[in-house]
């Protein structure tokens, strides 16, 4: 497996699981800088290597008149400010061509959303740029056919690049986490994160966004995929979920993650080891 470099992160094979963490949509500069502040202390107490994660723009909300964001230009300011203050790497998603100049920028990993994936000239786009390409694997492909996807960026000679595994459809709204889909997508040579807050998000009729998500299971799930052998996972948190603007039946609360990363932490270093 390629280990992918980040500044002082190493992401992939034996090395130290990595969080990506942050609230779903950048909802304000306040919620933003307080969050990425509460995270940055609990990763560097547990010795966690952390990448900031929110959207400055959500293209692939299930309403048109559901919150999507501050938008390109105000949000990776707003990000600017996280990298700058917190001396953390950052992601956000990426949804077309004309953004990724401004995007990169910031943007130390650029992420190709998950409905978006098999967009060929979005992803051929992004890895020009050179940066740390993030794809996720879309709900309604298989663990295999990323590879299809990975050879799509590669053509432009960038192999920095990453895969996050996040849950293939189950019926109409509903989603499951194959933990075999892990150690598959690694097969590809690329590092695979776990994007548990997604998998536990339940789309649908729900006729409020609090209804569509479950996330009691967010820890167990972790905990899975850690024992699974991911190389990170991906958890949107937010201090006040039932208050968020998105995906606020599925955040996990800012004050639960210290706990649960303990958890994990014990996991991954078994894994880790003894692969």
């Amino acid at each position: 497996m390629k280990t992918i470099i980040l500044g002082d992160i190493k992401i992939g094979d034996k090395n130290p699981l990595v969080l990506i963490a942050g609230p779903c949509v950048i909802e304000s500069e306040e919620i933003t800088l307080k969050t990425a502040e509460k995270i940055k202390e609990i990763t560097t107490k547990l010795d966690i290597p952390f990448i900031f994660k929110s959207s400055y723009d959500k293209g692939n909300r299930s309403s048109v008149e559901y919150y999507r964001g501050p938008g390109l230009e105000k949000g990776v300011k707003i990000l600017q400010k996280v990298k700058k203050e917190f001396n953390v790497p950052v992601i956000s998603d990426v949804h077309c061509r004309t953004e990724i100049k401004i995007a990169s920028e910031v943007l130390d990993i650029l992420q190709i959303p998950a409905y978006l994936c098999q967009q060929t000239d979005l992803v051929v786009e992004v890895a020009k740029t050179g940066k740390v390409v993030n794809i996720k694997k879309g709900q309604f492909i298989a663990p295999w056919d990323m590879k299809k996807i990975v050879n799509k960026a590669l053509t432009t000679g960038n192999d920095k690049i990453l895969l996050t595994e996040r849950g293939t459809v189950f019926g109409y709204n509903n989603l499951v986490c194959d933990m075999r889909s892990i150690p598959i997508m690694q097969e590809i040579g690329y590092p695979v994160f776990v994007d548990i807050t997604h998998i536990v998000r339940m789309p649908g009729p729900a006729s409020k966004d609090v209804a569509g998500g479950q996330p009691q299971f967010i820890s167990i799930l972790s905990q899975a995929a850690v024992g699974a052998g991911c190389d990170g996972l991906f958890l949107e948190v937010h201090p006040e979920p039932r208050e968020a603007l998105c995906d606020a039946a599925s955040m996990l609360k800012l004050d639960k993650l210290e706990n649960m990363l303990k958890i994990v932490k014990g996991i991954s270093e078994i894994v880790r080891n003894k692969n």
